[in-house]
C-alpha cells in the first residue's frame, strides 16, 4: 500500500509540473483501455491541462458512448508533449503504431494491472492486485481530490466492469465491489452503461456469433475448446475486428471447458490469440509467455508470426502441457482425446 501510495504521490507531481499530455493505450482497445484513457483525460482537462488521446484502433461501437466528441483519435502526425501515459498496456510493443508518434516526450508514465507488464516508462505504477487499469485512475483521483464527475464516473465504472466479466471474474475482489459501489454513488449511469456494453449487439456481432457456435472446436477430452477467426469469416458476416471482444467468453462458458482459445488471423502469416482459463492452476499468462505474450493468469493474449497449422499444434499442445500438469498426466496424446487439430 505505502508502495503504490509512492507512486501515486509521484505521478500527480509530474501531473502537476507539466502542461500537455498525450494518453495512449493498447491496440485493440477494450473497455478498460478506454474507459482508463478517457476517465483520466477528463479529469487531466479538468485540471487545466491540454490532452490528446490517441490509439491505434479506432473506439468499439459499443464504447463510443464514452466519447460522444471522439476525443479519442488515431495519431495524424508526429507531436512534442510534456507528459505521456500509458494506461491498461503491457509492453511498448502494445502501443503499435502510436509507439512511434511518441517519441518527442520529456517523461513517460506506465500505469497498468497486468502482472506481465514489462515496466517499459520512466514511472511505472503496475499493480497486478487491482482487477482493472480503472480501479488504479480512481485511486490516483481519490489521492489527487480531483472531483469524479458523473462523466468520469461512467468512463470508470465501465473499465471496472467489463475486465471483471460485469464483476465475475476470479479477479473481482471485495475492494473491486466497493470500487464499482462508490463510482455508482459519485453518478455512474449504470442502467446506459449496461445497457450500452452488455445489451446492444449489431447485427454483424451476432452473424460473427453464429460463425462461433458452428466452427468451435473441442479437443482434450472436451477441456480445451478453439476457434478460428479468419478475414472471409469477417468479409461474409460484414462484422469489425471490435465485434470480437467478448466472443470468446461464448466457448469458455461450456461447462467440461477448462482453458478457451481464439485465434484470429491478422495478416496471412501472424495470428492474434486470446487464452482464457478457468482453474486457478492453470495460468495462460504462463503459456502466452511462452510465446512472447502476456497478461494474467487466467485470462491472456499473444501474436505469433507463422503458419496458421503450426501455430495452432504450437499453442494447443502448450495448453495440454499445462492441463496435464495440473491433473497429474503426462502430456503425450492419448487415443480417444478428441486431439485432432487440423485447423
Amino acid at each position: 500500500m505505502k508502495s503504490q501510495s509512492r507512486y501515486q504521490d509521484q505521478i500527480i507531481r509530474l501531473i502537476s509540473e507539466h502542461k500537455t499530455f498525450c494518453i495512449v493505450g493498447h491496440v485493440r482497445p477494450d473497455g478498460d483501455c478506454i474507459g482508463s484513457q478517457m476517465g483520466l483525460a477528463l479529469a487531466l482537462r479538468d485540471q487545466g491541462k491540454e490532452v490528446a488521446v490517441w490509439n491505434e484502433d479506432k473506439v468499439p461501437q459499443k464504447l463510443a458512448f464514452l466519447d460522444p466528441e471522439g476525443w479519442v483519435s488515431q495519431p495524424r502526425g508526429k507531436r512534442r508533449f510534456d507528459c505521456v501515459i500509458a494506461t491498461d498496456c503491457a509492453s511498448y510493443e502494445r502501443l503499435g503504431k502510436v509507439g512511434g508518434y511518441i517519441l518527442d516526450r520529456a517523461v513517460l508514465v506506465n500505469i497498468d494491472h497486468h502482472e506481465s507488464n514489462t515496466r517499459y516508462g520512466d514511472v511505472n505504477w503496475v499493480s497486478g492486485c487491482e482487477s482493472s487499469t480503472g480501479e488504479l485512475i480512481f485511486k490516483l483521483l481519490q489521492t489527487a481530490k480531483w472531483p469524479v464527475t458523473t462523466r468520469i464516473a461512467n468512463c470508470l465504472f465501465t473499465a471496472v466492469s467489463t475486465d471483471t466479466g460485469s464483476f465475475q471474474y476470479p479477479t473481482t475482489l471485495p475492494s473491486t465491489y466497493q470500487t464499482g459501489g462508490e463510482l455508482v454513488r459519485l453518478g455512474a449511469d449504470l442502467a446506459k452503461i449496461c445497457d450500452e456494453v452488455y445489451q446492444s449487439s449489431s447485427l454483424s456481432r451476432v452473424r460473427l456469433l453464429r460463425h462461433v457456435y458452428n466452427h468451435f472446436k473441442l479437443t482434450h477430452n472436451n477441456q480445451v475448446a478453439y476457434l478460428w477467426l479468419r478475414k472471409a469469416d469477417f468479409t461474409r458476416t460484414g462484422a469489425e475486428p471490435s465485434d470480437t471482444e467478448g466472443i470468446i467468453d461464448h466457448i469458455r462458458a461450456i461447462d467440461s471447458v477448462v482453458v478457451a482459445c481464439v485465434f484470429e488471423e491478422i495478416e496471412p502469416e501472424l495470428t492474434r490469440i486470446s487464452l482464457r482459463s478457468k482453474h486457478p492452476g492453470v495460468n495462460v499468462s504462463t503459456v502466452a509467455a511462452e510465446f512472447g505474450g502476456g497478461g494474467h493468469s487466467a485470462a491472456a493474449g499473444v501474436r505469433i508470426a507463422g503458419s496458421q497449422l503450426s501455430i495452432q499444434r504450437r499453442l494447443i499442445a502448450a495448453i495440454r502441457t499445462a492441463l496435464d500438469r495440473v491433473n497429474g498426466r503426462s502430456s503425450e496424446p492419448k487415443s480417444g482425446s478428441g486431439s485432432n487439430l487440423k485447423p
